[in-house]
């Protein structure tokens, strides 16, 4: 799926295993003039991904290309995130800021990615742009997916912390979500 964001979210392709429908679509953007970053990550979560096939049948990602600014959206970087863990989807980012100088969108980019267990990529050339959507992929075709049930098991909504380490593996990089959110019943 594809969408796009300037003073709104907007769906250019939908859901599709075609990539030459998806090569379409990004061919056809244009640059806008703002930036509803954190309006389409909700957007995609909320309306799209969460209501996908059922969640342990299909990993979600979402890859954000962007300077990680937002002066457009009508939802906080928050609640951006919290819809993100909702729909068990993680964020990987490729920064559009070229000055080799971290900026808040920068720091933004990194938290959104650190907290649901992906990763942001600084290509600080367009040539470096192909290598960091190969990373992408590779981590995606390369990863474990962990389930568990806590006991006892609590349907309160609310977010619960967690923490995976990988015992006398300092070879082995961990990347995970901070947490889930307990379903309602």
């Amino acid at each position: 799926m594809l969408v796009s964001f300037d003073t709104a979210a907007e769906l250019v392709v939908d859901l599709t295993e075609d990539p030459e429908v998806l090569a379409k679509g990004v061919r056809s953007l244009r640059a806008g003039g703002g930036t509803a970053l954190y309006d389409a990550i909700f957007f995609a979560c909320r309306d799209r991904l969460q209501r996908d096939q059922p969640r342990h049948k299909f990993r979600r990602a979402i890859v954000i290309v962007s300077d990680g600014d937002d002066n457009q959206s009508r939802v906080s970087r928050d609640q951006a995130l919290e819809m993100a863990q909702k729909a068990d989807v993680v964020l990987y980012a490729i920064s559009t800021n070229i000055t080799r100088a971290e900026n808040d969108g920068d720091k933004v980019l990194k938290y959104l990615t650190a907290e649901t267990g992906g990763q942001v990529f600084f290509p600080f050339k367009v040539e470096d742009l192909q290598q960091s959507f190969e990373n992408i992929a590779n981590e995606l075709r390369h990863q474990y997916n962990i389930f568990y049930r806590p006991e006892p098991l609590v349907t309160d909504g609310r977010f619960r912390n967690i923490d995976i380490k990988v015992r006398n593996r300092r070879d082995l990089v961990v990347r995970a979500r901070k947490g889930y959110y307990a379903p309602l019943m």
